[in-house]
């Protein structure tokens, strides 16, 4: 079959099934074949089907595009988008829980190979090669050797209080509350304006948000040294930092609802409670983020 393309004969080999009901069509299949001078890589990458993929592949395609730690609800959120209704969220967290070397029973999964490290509850990381290496040999590391803080030169990566992660945590939890995120800024750029515009029945909201500090300098010639200055004290500074912006969307949108929102810890915790009759005067709200996805708004 030759079909007339820009003037010339191009030969397409085309298999397909049309099915017309009530208006929709089902196109099952179409295999194009390549002019003869396509390079020999046309086929170089396969297209997967994904409806063949195991809930056990999927975990592993997630996997494989995470650089830092995730949480077990970021899985959850994850297959709901790119998978609805193929496997329960008690199944999902299984086999989170089986593909991670260091955990205590992992008979279910016991023979397949892990590829994810436990951090802590919920909290998950892709397995290192040494990890995967030691648990084929036998010898796996002691769990200990897993937590975000033990390695000083990847604790900063590993840290689920993260200015880019606090975010990503609460546009997914926006959107499961039935909000439409608007807009996102790059943090890891630095990009200025609203971290997060997100927009539900007419009503509009922007959130500045900001992490917690880490034990790491995660920049610079330090970068993965621990810092001289405790997060602690650290933290007041980055609370400061987001009331001023978060007063200037009240100025510019005083009908949109203002928000500060930072991870769950107590000193932000503490820092609401010695400023909230001012901040609430204000007509802002301060929201935190917990490791699993959950957000508690503060009033």
């Amino acid at each position: 079959m030759y079909v007339d393309v820009g003037g010339s004969h191009t030969p397409y080999l085309v298999s397909s099934l049309v099915q017309m009901q009530r208006g929709w069509y089902d196109v099952r299949a179409a295999i194009v074949k390549p002019p003869t001078s396509a390079p020999d890589t046309w086929n170089a990458h396969p297209v997967t089907h994904d409806q063949r993929l195991s809930v056990w592949d999927r975990l592993h395609e997630y996997a494989s595009t995470q650089t830092r730690s995730f949480t077990s609800q970021e899985v959850l959120s994850w297959f709901r988008r790119h998978a609805p209704n193929q496997a329960t969220d008690s199944t999902i967290r299984a086999h989170v829980r089986g593909a991670s070397w260091n955990v205590g029973d992992r008979s279910q999964f016991a023979s397949r190979e892990p590829f994810l490290t436990r951090l802590d509850r919920g909290q998950f990381r892709p397995a290192t090669p040494e990890e995967i290496e030691s648990w084929r040999a036998g010898r796996p590391l002691h769990s200990s050797t897993a937590t975000a803080s033990s390695a000083a030169p990847s604790g900063a990566d590993l840290e689920w209080h993260s200015e880019e992660h606090t975010q990503h945590l609460l546009v997914e939890w926006l959107r499961q509350q039935g909000w439409t995120i608007v807009r996102t800024a790059n943090t890891a750029m630095r990009e200025r304006g609203v971290d997060v515009v997100a927009e539900r029945a007419g009503e509009r909201l922007g959130a500045e948000v900001k992490g917690y500090p880490s034990r790491f300098y995660v920049n610079g010639p330090k970068k993965g040294q621990v810092k001289v200055t405790a997060p602690e004290n650290q933290a007041p500074k980055w609370f400061a930092h987001a009331l001023v912006p978060a007063m200037k969307l009240r100025g510019r949108e005083p009908e949109a609802r203002s928000v500060m929102c930072f991870p769950d810890f107590p000193t932000y915790r503490k820092l609401w409670r010695e400023t909230a009759s001012s901040i609430q005067a204000a007509g802002i709200e301060v929201w935190l983020v917990k490791a699993d996805g959950r957000v508690d708004i503060l009033n």
